[in-house]
């Protein structure tokens, strides 16, 4: 695997952690600006709807730039986001950072999507793009608790400065060992038409994939956005046991991206089915024992771990079923991914506003993935039908 490959991984590790360490410090975040919990939680949503439009914007805005100089770019603007969202007072001001992070985040991973995919061989495409996607889960397991320990001990703004400093190393990596060429030049030196790469979105059986991942993802961060209170209103667990268990999903979600990229190229379809089950009988089993320490720890871990081993199988379905399209494949499967990171967390806030308590985002993790099988179940039904 090209070093440049794991240099992609260092810099989405950088932004993964800010993606997901509000779900640490969503309390803090809604006492000092004085909103609600769901108010804290469209944070998320916010950067979600971020990646969803920037990731097709930003793709062809970048398509035809040098690779080296468009993710620079993006690294850049994500520093200078995160340094206003840390000394801003305002929450509307926070929830435009997070937007403006995002799209810069999201033509960041399509760029990187790409990129790596590019400088391996075809046998290899899931590992590489496992390898861009394990960035995230080494977020989870240190970046996302790290950010929870600042948030308790000095507040949630050092975890905002934590995340501009710890791009710095990311950028100098960049400029050293990523090709300065521009997207696709070894494949494609011709860029393709806009036409011809938007066109790969007729199928039925891409649109159908794109929509399981979202799904799937939308049941992820549903449940993940509100784990702080679930686990300390619900489960009985103290403050200091939430970077612990945001650990323990990104110890999971690890694990599950390290399987991915080893059988995703060989069996996808028994990776993702079997992956899509586990998180539906997971989330029930979650909402249902999520008084139980125990229980709700070791679900937290299983979840993580087939959360992100069946979203990286997707990601490499999507690159697989988009050759056509080199330039905005990696977007679609980031605008998928997000789509799921805003459906979520909305979801679960409705819940809690509804009143239904705080195992109601798990309950609607567990309905999401319902509608998930079904989807699955159309495109083989789909597949069937069209030979």
């Amino acid at each position: 695997m090209p070093f440049a490959v794991y240099v992609l991984g260092l810099a989405v590790f950088a932004q993964g952690t800010s993606e997901f360490m509000l779900s640490g410090l969503i309390s803090g975040i809604a006492t000092d600006l004085n909103v609600s919990l769901a108010a804290a939680g469209l944070l998320t949503s916010a950067f979600a709807v971020g990646m969803v439009v920037g990731a097709p914007l930003m793709a062809l805005f970048a398509r035809t730039w040098p690779r080296r100089r468009a993710l620079l770019l993006f690294l850049a603007v994500f520093v200078a986001v995160h340094v206003i969202g840390a000394l801003t007072p305002s929450y509307g001001v926070l929830l435009a950072t997070r937007f403006a992070g995002a799209v810069a985040n999201a033509g960041f991973w399509a760029v990187a999507l790409t990129t790596a995919v590019s400088l391996v061989p075809a046998q290899l495409k899931a590992r590489a793009a496992a390898v861009v996607v394990g960035g995230v889960t080494v977020a989870c397991v240190v970046g996302v608790p790290a950010g929870a320990v600042l948030g308790e001990r000095w507040g949630w703004r050092s975890a905002f400065w934590a995340v501009a400093l710890v791009c710095v190393p990311a950028v100098l990596a960049l400029v050293r060992n990523v090709p300065a060429g521009r997207p696709n030049a070894e494949t494609a030196p011709v860029p393709v038409p806009v036409r011809t790469e938007l066109g790969v979105l007729s199928r039925s059986r891409l649109r159908l994939t794109l929509l399981t991942m979202a799904l799937v993802q939308g049941a992820t961060f549903c449940t993940f956005s509100y784990l702080e209170p679930l686990l300390t209103r619900e489960t009985g667990l103290s403050a200091g046991w939430v970077p612990a268990a945001l650990a323990l999903f990104g110890v999971g979600s690890f694990i599950g991206v390290t399987v991915a990229g080893r059988f995703a190229d060989r069996r996808p379809t028994a990776l993702i089915a079997s992956g899509m089950v586990a998180l539906a009988l997971g989330w029930s089993a979650l909402a249902l024992t999520a008084g139980s320490p125990p229980a709700a720890l070791a679900l937290i871990l299983v979840q993580g771990m087939f959360a992100f081993g069946t979203g990286t199988a997707l990601i490499a379905r999507v690159l697989d079923e988009a050759p056509e399209a080199p330039s905005l494949a990696g977007a679609f499967s980031t605008t998928a991914f997000n789509l799921g990171a805003t459906l979520g967390p909305w979801a679960g806030g409705l819940a809690l506003d509804a009143g239904f308590g705080y195992r109601a985002p798990v309950w609607v993790s567990g309905a999401l993935m319902g509608l998930a099988l079904l989807t699955a179940g159309a495109r083989r039904v789909r597949i069937r039908a069209t030979g």
